[in-house]
């Protein structure tokens, strides 16, 4: 489908990308996930078809599972990263002629079958698809309908931090995610006030202690839902819940979907 030569490593990748500006570029073998912290000046699609993605972006990490894509606004640094080779990624790198909102901001979201079955048909394309190839019209047409079909936004977002009394209290309750956390036992299990340790999750990541703890929850609730054959309760307990019920509620509140519901929608 392109005329774009061969390239020989990724920095040329990287450089066919944004060679041609009005151009489409689509890439689906697996190089988005050896590229180093880079941009574009092309907005990207990024869709994940089995398995997790986890997308680095300043002081965040979001993870994208299966049936979902990413949308990272151009200029933003970033890298990607998958746990498994058989996770595979379609990309697709778009020169934004808007000004509309919802290009402008990082989002995830999940792919209906309309928008899937639109992805699955850019099997054929390759490299750049220029304005005079006749299935130029097709991608900006997925393009086009994002902001119509795009949302339902999924918060499976971590911050991540350098801070030398922050780092290790966050390994903590990431093994620990299965036990009671509070900020009264965190505080206690490394000798640090409540009121110390609440400022500095504030101050260093932006939001509470209790806000982590659920996105960290919600995260790991995931990855298990596509990592495991666990139940839900059996997730639910895992992740530190003594119910079904607040486990949904949580997970209902930070995806606007129920686990139930959006298990079956990955599995």
């Amino acid at each position: 489908m392109s005329q774009t030569p061969i390239a020989r490593n990724v920095e040329e990748y990287l450089h066919y990308i944004d060679a041609t500006p009005d151009a489409i570029f689509v890439l689906h073998e697996k190089l988005e996930r050896r590229f180093p912290v880079h941009q574009h000046t092309k907005g990207q699609l990024t869709y994940v078809d089995g398995g997790l993605a986890y997308v680095h972006v300043q002081d965040k990490i979001l993870v994208i599972p299966a049936r979902h894509y990413i949308w990272i606004p151009p200029g933003l640094l970033h890298f990607l990263t998958v746990r498994s080779s058989a996770t595979a990624i379609r990309t697709i790198y778009f020169t934004l002629d808007t000004t509309e909102t919802f290009y402008q901001q990082m989002g995830i979201y999940p792919v209906d079958s309309l928008l899937l079955e639109m992805l699955l048909f850019t099997e054929r394309f390759e490299w750049e698809v220029g304005k005079t190839n006749r299935y130029y019209p097709f991608l900006k047409a997925l393009f086009n309908i994002l902001p119509d079909i795009s949302n339902n936004h999924l918060h499976t977002v971590l911050p991540v931090t350098r801070n030398e009394r922050l780092v290790p209290i966050l390994k903590y309750m990431e093994e620990h995610v299965s036990e009671v956390l509070s900020l009264s036992s965190i505080s206690k299990a490394f000798s640090i006030s409540e009121r110390t340790l609440s400022r500095i999750f504030q101050s260093e990541l932006s939001i509470s202690f209790l806000q982590y703890l659920k996105q960290l929850r919600m995260v790991k609730a995931v990855e298990m839902m596509l990592q495991t054959e666990l139940t839900l309760s059996e997730i639910a307990y895992r992740t530190g819940y003594q119910s079904i019920a607040a486990f949904s509620n949580t997970f209902y509140q930070l995806t606007n979907v129920r686990p139930s519901q959006f298990a079956q929608s990955i599995r």
